[in-house]
């Protein structure tokens, strides 16, 4: 030991110390990959020794059969649940909105605002389950708190037409605004994409297609109207069974999603990248004469497009990977498979069925997918994000 040099006796200690990490890893994480894509082309129950099959699970998993004159899939659970999962997963962009908004607002420089930040994180600290149990509770068809507000709110508005009325209007408004808005939002990534591609998007595109698709929802909402009266106050009179309708069982997740993601992590990323803008360009941005708005395209979003990219990243390996504890908790899967996830189809295949081959095709046909639309967002964010 004494004549080893400097650098070999640093090179044994962080061997030393990377050692424990390296060995969990192969032991817990790089075996048991290796062996379940071994597993994936075998028959095995955990009861009986495994069989291989060769491509017979992949088959029967994302193959198609002709029955009754007609295509049917081999497995059409698992494309339901494909489907559902894709669908839960159209949050992402709403999620993503809105911790850009509450970040935007936990950046301004006022008198108490780190209290105003640890209240909207304060539900990331808190347990998932006791988080999903507490909203099961308030979804609840019966005693549930939020269909009791809705029975007060509707008995209040709905007893008297000169309140009734003017409620739906405001709320037909209010549809309108948001659906415009959605539509503004989709424009608008589509231009800054373009720009960013150097394809062609003229301004005056943009303020037509944005007043046609404005005329188009108002006149919807006036052809309409009687229909979406009869609607809101058949809504307040008798609310939804939230987790026990295939209507209103996936848009309620997502609800919940969103008021446990809006002030998450990605709020706290999202603060970070505002707060890393260096001010200088906003005060040149100013002294060419640009407002708010103008400033937040120009030097705001192209600056903070790398914590955008990262997050769209992360939510999309997360969407796919995700639904189990949400769905074990809350729905079982129900009703009728229509919260069942990729995840915990995986789950009930391989720790209810002890199919763990078919589990295993499952958990590698995920793997793929997930890594071919990384490669996609990859290459695309290429073109996007701007780099300091």
């Amino acid at each position: 030991m004494r004549h080893m040099t400097y650098k070999k006796r640093e090179a044994i200690a962080a061997y030393a110390f990377l050692a424990p990490n390296f060995l969990g890893f192969l032991l817990f994480t790089s075996i048991p990959v290796v062996l379940s894509l071994g597993m994936a082309f075998t028959h095995w129950n955990i009861f009986k020794q495994p069989v291989f099959v060769g491509l017979e699970n992949f088959r029967s998993l994302l193959w198609f059969h002709r029955e009754g004159g007609r295509t049917v899939a081999n497995d059409p659970f698992f494309w339901q649940y494909i489907y559902n999962t894709v669908y839960l997963m159209a949050g992402i962009p709403i999620g993503m909105a809105g911790s850009l908004i509450v970040a935007l607002m936990m950046n301004q420089k006022i008198k108490g605002i780190v209290i105003f930040r640890a209240l909207y994180f304060l539900p990331s600290v808190c347990s998932g389950v006791a988080m999903l149990i507490l909203w099961k509770y308030l979804y609840n068809a019966d005693i549930g708190l939020i269909n009791k507000l809705i029975e007060i709110a509707g008995e209040r508005i709905y007893s008297s037409p000169l309140i009734a009325i003017p409620f739906t209007v405001l709320c037909a408004l209010f549809f309108g605004a948001v659906a415009l808005g959605v539509v503004m939002a989709v424009l608008s990534l589509f231009q800054y994409l373009s720009d960013k591609a150097r394809i062609p998007w003229p301004d005056k595109l943009f303020h037509f297609l944005t007043i046609v698709a404005g005329a188009a929802i108002f006149l919807i909402t006036g052809v309409y109207g009687r229909s979406f009266y009869a609607g809101l106050s058949a809504f307040y009179a008798t609310p939804p069974d939230w987790l026990g309708t295939v209507a209103w069982a996936k848009p309620s997740l997502m609800l919940m999603g969103l008021w446990g993601g809006l002030g998450g992590y990605n709020m706290i990323l999202y603060l970070a990248a505002l707060q890393g803008v260096p001010t200088s360009y906003y005060e040149a941005a100013e002294m060419d004469g640009a407002g708010p708005w103008t400033k937040f395209w120009t030097v705001t979003w192209p600056m903070i497009s790398p914590t955008t990219f990262f997050i769209l990243v992360m939510s999309i390996i997360g969407g796919f990977q995700g639904g189990f504890m949400t769905a074990n908790i809350m729905t079982a899967g129900g009703p009728a498979g229509s919260t069942t996830t990729v995840e915990y189809y995986l789950y009930q295949t391989a720790f209810e069925k002890f199919n763990m081959g078919y589990a295993s095709a499952i958990a590698w046909f995920l793997f793929a997918v997930i890594l071919i639309l990384t490669l996609m967002t990859w290459r695309l964010g290429g073109k996007v994000v701007v780099y300091e």
